[in-house]
């Protein structure tokens, strides 16, 4: 592990292992899920901390939201990848818990337990649906983590909603700046690689997800030691997201440019990325982002690959406790 503002530069090949990759291998078939927008009128979350009576809010649009709330202490939000839900988290949040702090993690629209709605599926949507747990739950100087599309989805929350309620944030392996290729981000992933991911989820959904598992986790690179178990675990998850909504979702986290949001962050903030992230690559997100947040603080793990909240996550929850500490 090292921190490092200066991150060694990764090549075209990745980017084209990385689109060959998505490519490749995928069966045809067609998934028969259908997502359902809920018809249920807007109400407040029924709140019993320590009790959790129900475990949901439903938002201004109807969508319910599911959520986990643990311990009490200090706040800390959690906000997952794509196409994961909660359960991602379930590391941290009870390293966290043991060490004093209370800890919130959802669903979001469309994943997990979180109802599937056909509308919301962008980062503004997902933003607006971490601010309805924040105050539904009144949350108050929270330390908000977002790990990859979850890092989007914290960003945008602070460009939308600020940091009135927000003490510091911490971004890992994070989608922020943006992710695709153009004429002013020449750096990043070709449109036909996240047009493969789409295709993918509507060929062959389940097929996809396990053959994406290996370079989310690393466990494609010699020497890997990452156990069938992770691996059976990120393909559960992932089949429990809508196909509409992962779908949308491609779009939102890699399209949506964060610079302006980036720029808004006025509280401490802690950049986590992998050195050998074959998902969002360090150099495009990361750096770029650190280069755009005031201050902030940057740790990179040489040869780590995108999901460091399992493979390294030892490491992780020692950098979460020294920085909520600091």
């Amino acid at each position: 592990m090292q921190n490092n503002s200066n991150a060694p530069a990764i090549g075209v090949s990745r980017r084209e292992a990385l689109l060959g990759s998505l490519t490749a291998g995928i069966a045809v078939g067609l998934p028969a899920i259908a997502a359902a927008k809920t018809s249920k009128p807007p109400l407040s979350a029924a709140i019993s901390h320590g009790k959790q009576a129900t475990n949901m809010i439903t938002t201004k649009d109807g969508t319910e939201i599911y959520y986990k709330d643990w311990g009490t202490g200090p706040v800390v939000t959690f906000s997952h990848g794509w196409p994961l839900n909660s359960d991602a988290w379930d590391s941290q949040m009870h390293f966290l818990v043991q060490h004093g702090f209370r800890v919130v993690a959802h669903d979001r629209r469309g994943h997990g337990r979180s109802s599937q709605p056909t509308s919301g599926n962008d980062m503004n949507g997902y933003a607006d649906d971490l601010a309805a747990v924040i105050e539904a739950l009144d949350l108050r100087d929270a330390t908000l983590v977002g790990h990859s599309t979850g890092g989007g989805e914290v960003a945008r929350y602070i460009g939308r909603h600020g940091t009135k309620r927000v003490a510091k944030a911490v971004l890992i392996a994070a989608v922020p700046p943006v992710m695709v290729k153009s004429a002013v981000n020449p750096e990043g992933l070709p449109i036909e690689a996240f047009d493969a991911i789409r295709a993918g989820l509507v060929k062959d959904r389940s097929q996809f997800y396990r053959d994406l598992a290996p370079q989310f986790y690393g466990a494609n690179r010699p020497g890997s030691n990452v156990s069938q178990g992770t691996l059976d675990q990120f393909w559960l998850w992932s089949m429990q997201a809508g196909l509409l909504n992962a779908y949308e979702c491609v779009k939102a986290f890699s399209e949506t440019d964060f610079t302006e949001d980036l720029k808004k962050f006025d509280i401490p903030t802690l950049v986590l990325h992998g050195e050998d992230d074959q998902i969002v690559p360090l150099k495009d997100s990361a750096v770029k982002s650190a280069r755009l947040i005031k201050g902030a603080k940057e740790i990179y793990y040489p040869g780590a690959p995108h999901g460091i909240t399992a493979t390294h996550q030892d490491q992780v929850n020692a950098e979460l406790l020294a920085f909520l500490k600091a």
